[in-house]
């Protein structure tokens, strides 16, 4: 399915994010009504709901599973996220995080040959697990920046893109999205997905992706960690 077409279906778009993070991740899935879910079980120990544009009634239904418990959370993906924060204040769910957005690739716009490393003191190592790529550039013992990206049918689902303090303002997390990239080219890939935070908004936008939609994370909770994105 191309970009074009995954986006004019949102709905089976998030499954195919959903389960490319949740791959990532050996996170275990289920439906809750016609949305997926995801239990955190390395996180909170509890179940993450998600949905696009929920109609209020299953907007109502969500949020009551996620009252069930203060570990609980809603993520919904919309461009009407006014719509969702005032549907959040009437079922008394916190929001934890609002700046995140979906984010969607050609691959055909991106190389697919493994990117070389300027600085001779850093070194690329990848591997593969359980059907995930990961990709980690370290300067000794010590990590500099990682990521992972798990392949969903024709879609490359990128997570965790990581680079750590010391490192930053380096073109690392370019690398690593390179370095990624190839790796999924093993596979007969034609998008690629990712959440991104507020930060990585940037760098993403400069490798060629662009934004799909909102993203808002709810909880009873208001002390939640608000990003999906590397958490």
């Amino acid at each position: 399915m191309s970009p074009d077409a995954l986006v004019e279906d949102i709905t089976h778009l998030l499954e195919v994010w959903v389960a490319g993070w949740a791959g990532c991740r050996g996170y275990e899935t289920r439906k809750e009504g016609r949305f997926p879910a995801v239990l955190r079980a390395d996180k909170t120990g509890d179940w993450e709901y998600f949905a696009h544009n929920p109609s209020d009634a299953e907007f109502a239904e969500l949020a009551a599973k996620t009252s069930e418990a203060p570990t609980r959370i809603l993520t919904i993906l919309s461009n009407d996220l006014a719509r969702y924060t005032f549907l959040a204040n009437e079922h008394r769910l916190h929001i934890t995080s609002a700046s995140q957005t979906m984010m969607i690739v050609d691959m055909e716009t991106q190389d697919a040959e493994d990117p070389w490393l300027s600085d001779e003191s850093l070194k690329l190592s990848t591997s593969k697990s359980g059907g995930v790529h990961y990709a980690e550039v370290r300067s000794g013992e010590d990590l500099a920046a990682s990521g992972r990206v798990c392949v969903v049918g024709t879609t490359a689902v990128f997570d965790k893109i990581v680079t750590e303090p010391a490192f930053q303002r380096r073109g690392l997390g370019s690398f690593i999205m390179k370095a990624l990239a190839a790796q999924a080219f093993e596979h007969d890939v034609e998008n690629g997905l990712l959440l991104a935070s507020l930060d990585g908004q940037k760098l993403y936008s400069h490798l060629g992706w662009r934004s799909i939609s909102g993203v808002l994370m709810l909880s009873t909770s208001s002390d939640q960690d608000g990003d999906l994105s590397v958490d």
